[in-house]
């Protein structure tokens, strides 16, 4: 008999494992193997890295599947980035990244634990239920093998699990019509997504941008004069989360109730250790 998963088991799940994947992003290790391979702009190095499995796609296809970047930001890097590395070598770049990046922050002896052999074992399986239909970041890592090293596999795995979720967030998000930004400021006022001044660094819009982005939300009566959530506001986000829920429930229910609750009790003690060693910046997420 099928144990059901408990209310938001997958969610949950996720929100530990996600986390994992994207230590490499704020990795001094990805810098320097991206480097070393003529990719230095920050900016194109996150495109590159998150794109390659798709092969060398244009500013359009980036802007569409990355969703939060302003256009005109990635259009200056891509496809450009393709002729300083190719897809090929920016996927070998980035996979030494990682497992260097894994080493650093988990320790070698939780690298080659039984534990963490485990928790790739329970990741690809979860990953078995996961579909590529309209789910492009997904279906193009799905083509990669998978590593023998377990944590590598884990990673893989991990960065599946994410894309999967991901794409089926964006098409709640089109569904909730929340454009890029907006779906950013909501996120962000929910004190969970990042901060302005990151969003601002790093995904290219401006202050003009967010203010802009801001007015159309008070319009539609889904934030604050301050910035946070009105009651529908809240109400809207709570309501995407649990539909981006419904659309990523197939891994988690394969996994089964045991295997969710054991995953993520080791992505959780995975976590810990990556966040004790430093693994993200400092003021990253928040209102502030």
């Amino acid at each position: 008999m099928t144990i059901p998963l408990p209310e938001r088991a997958g969610r949950r799940c996720h929100n530990l494992i996600n986390p994992l994947h994207s230590t490499h992003y704020f990795s001094p290790d990805l810098e320097r193997e991206l480097t070393a391979v003529g990719i230095e702009d920050p900016k194109a190095a996150y495109f590159s890295v998150r794109a390659a499995a798709m092969g060398p796609v244009g500013a359009g296809v980036v802007t569409a599947t990355f969703y939060n970047f302003r256009p005109e930001t990635v259009a200056r890097r891509v496809p450009a980035v393709w002729e300083t590395a190719s897809p090929e070598v920016v996927l070998a770049a980035r996979a030494r990244a990682v497992d260097a990046t894994l080493r650093r922050l988990l320790g070698e002896e939780t690298v080659a634990s039984r534990e963490m052999a485990e928790a790739a074992q329970l990741a690809l399986r979860a990953t078995e239920a996961c579909t590529p239909h309209t789910r492009p970041l997904y279906a193009a890592h799905a083509t990669l093998p998978a590593p023998d090293e377990p944590h590598l596999a884990f990673w893989h795995a991990a960065t599946l699990l994410r894309e999967h979720r991901g794409d089926g967030h964006l098409t709640v998000l089109l569904g909730a019509e929340l454009g890029p930004l907006e779906a950013v400021v909501t996120h962000t006022a929910t004190g969970k997504g990042m901060t302005p001044k990151w969003v601002l660094a790093t995904r290219g819009w401006s202050g003009e941008d967010w203010d802009a982005a801001s007015a159309r939300l008070r319009e539609r009566g889904l934030i604050e004069a301050d910035g946070g959530l009105t009651a529908a506001g809240t109400a809207l986000r709570k309501e995407i989360e649990v539909e981006t829920d419904r659309l990523d429930r197939a891994p988690y229910e394969h996994l089964g109730a045991a295997g969710v609750e054991r995953l993520t009790e080791l992505a959780g003690d995975f976590l810990a250790r990556a966040f004790a060693a430093g693994a993200f910046p400092q003021g990253m997420t928040g209102k502030g």
